[in-house]
């Protein structure tokens, strides 16, 4: 989830949470709000590795901030820094609760996304998805803004804990949704004879109705992106066409799914003779630990050099290039291998 949904939700609940008739020593509810937009915004201040190394950004970031043995020792430091923040207005006892709540959220908000979240970090690096909520969701965010703005004059209704409520039933939707996607993807599998292949199902911009399908068949990945609600095809985006729309034109009914097969390391033996050599590289040890769906994205083979870089299809998108693009370089006459990020835009 984006930093400003995190900590909008923090809000929310910080509110929700607050006592009907609080006593003298107790948080204020403007102190209670803020508390929890600046600590449920805390967890993603670990996206600072990226200016450091931005691989140890793929396989560090939703780590030891985002998790739920470190939870009760981040509370503590935070409630410590809040009381300063407050002049020793209030203790740090009363800064806790909602320091724990506004982290817990965050976390909650991290592992019904994608990407995955080292809830129980630093002693297990296993990645928890729930995968029903894309990472950046405007009904998700509209929800919280919308709830968090009337429960100012709407206090009394308890309207920040009503907002939470209804996200509730927004998230229970979706997951609904993505049960409805598995059917349709298990469907293509049982027709074409993939008995034994992985099916993941993953949520998509725009609208919860829009998924993307894969379906991993030893090296060849099935993918298509599918709109559970519609009954016609999109339109084709214009040749000006802005990116949403671009995006959106990706989404067809399920009936018309436009299926693509994708070997993982690319469509001829060149290409996967030099795709499966950089794949084995010690140096790609922890692309290989972070990425769910890895397909060969570019390669350069010539008089030079060569070169081959991995794309993960969890994050492909319409008229948008993947990020986290890693792979690795050498020179035509050197045996050794360089790690390499493509960053530059590839026109696609």
């Amino acid at each position: 989830m984006d930093t400003l949904t995190h900590a909008i939700s923090g809000a929310v609940l910080a509110r929700a949470t607050a006592a009907n008739k609080p006593s003298a020593t107790d948080l204020s509810l403007t102190a209670r709000t803020v508390a929890g937009f600046l600590v449920a915004a805390f967890p993603d201040s670990d996206y600072v590795l990226t200016f450091f190394d931005p691989m140890l950004y793929l396989t560090a970031h939703r780590g030891v901030t985002h998790s739920i043995i470190m939870l009760p020792l981040w509370a503590l430091a935070l409630s410590f820094v809040l009381q300063l923040l407050w002049r020793q207005r209030y203790h740090w006892k009363k800064f806790f609760p909602v320091c724990a709540l506004s982290l817990a959220i965050h976390i909650f908000g991290d592992v019904i996304t994608s990407f995955g979240t080292m809830i129980f970090s630093p002693f297990s690096d296993v990645r928890i998805s729930l995968s029903t909520t894309f990472i950046i969701d405007l009904y998700f965010s509209g929800i919280l803004l919308a709830g968090l703005v009337l429960s100012f004059p709407f206090r009394k209704f308890k309207m920040a804990a009503l907002t939470l409520a209804i996200l509730c039933g927004y998230i229970i939707m979706q997951a609904i949704l993505q049960l409805q996607a598995r059917e349709h993807a298990q469907d293509y599998a049982n027709i074409n004879g993939l008995t034994s292949a992985r099916i993941s199902v993953l949520p998509q911009p725009l609208s919860p109705f829009n998924w993307k399908l894969i379906i991993e068949n030893g090296d060849d990945i099935h993918m298509a992106y599918v709109n559970l609600f519609t009954e016609h095809a999109p339109r084709d985006p214009a040749p000006d066409a802005g990116f949403l729309e671009i995006v959106a034109s990706a989404y067809y009914p399920v009936k018309q799914a436009q299926w693509e097969i994708i070997n993982r390391f690319g469509n001829n033996n060149r290409e996967q003779a030099l795709a499966r050599l950089v794949w084995q590289q010690e140096g790609l040890e922890r692309f290989r630990w972070f990425a769910m769906f890895p397909v060969l994205f570019r390669y350069e083979d010539n008089n030079e050099k060569q070169c081959a870089w991995f794309a993960d299809m969890r994050f492909s998108l319409k008229g948008r290039q993947p990020p986290f693009l890693y792979g690795m370089c050498r020179e035509k006459m050197d045996a050794h291998w360089n790690l390499n990020r493509l960053s530059r835009k590839i026109p696609q």
